[in-house]
């Protein structure tokens, strides 16, 4: 937790309340259903909450923006950034029906009024977002492709709508498959913890 107030220090009691309990209902869930290695649980605020962050690094959305969290698993990065933006809506999507679970009831029991749920692929979605956001979920180009029908035409923010995703390792051949311009930013670029040397958040506007 202490990461999280180093690098938000203007977190408000109700956010930090809610950080907080993560900690304890992400590895109970955990114990049940596997929805985080076993050995990277104890590494639960680095490594996926405030990772999940990064994207709060790049984009401030205005309240009533509409989030799109693609394969978003336990909850990462949509359930962290639902906390840090209530004005905003997020809908949270994965094929893998026991992580939307553990997302659904974790939301509940911390409160988050901003989520809603969906278990079914991109495909199914119907919804048009100001940004799509994911961690890891494919390979770029791929995710390009799927995405783009749900991003809004309507603009109100200062980063035009588009798709913010969280990756790692060598991206280069990745990135060179891709059509449209995009930004690559380095992690460590704004977050100090040895972890996001090899992390980086990319952005293509839709």
């Amino acid at each position: 937790m202490e990461e999280l107030l180093r690098y938000f220090p203007d977190l408000s009691a109700t956010q930090i309340e809610r950080f907080t309990a993560l900690g304890r209902l992400y590895p109970e869930w955990n114990e049940k259903i596997n929805v985080i290695s076993r050995k990277d649980i104890d590494n639960l605020y680095t490594h996926h909450i405030l990772h999940s962050l990064a994207i709060a690094r790049f984009i401030t959305p205005v309240d009533g923006s509409l989030l799109i969290d693609l394969g978003t698993g336990g909850g990462f990065p949509g359930i962290p950034l639902a906390i840090l933006w209530p004005g905003c809506r997020f809908h949270l999507i994965d094929r893998i029906g026991k992580k939307i679970r553990v997302a659904s009831e974790i939301a509940a029991e911390i409160g988050l009024e901003n989520v809603t749920f969906q278990h079914g692929d991109m495909g199914e979605c119907k919804l048009k977002a100001d940004y799509v956001v994911s961690r890891a979920v494919m390979q770029l180009d791929e995710l390009v492709k799927i995405v783009g029908r749900n991003i809004s035409r309507e603009q109100r923010n200062r980063v035009p709508n588009g798709l913010v995703c969280l990756k790692g390792g060598d991206l280069a051949p990745e990135l060179g498959r891709v059509k449209r311009p995009l930004l690559d930013i380095p992690l460590s670029d704004w977050f100090t913890e040895d972890y996001f040397k090899t992390k980086d958040l990319i952005y293509v506007e839709l």
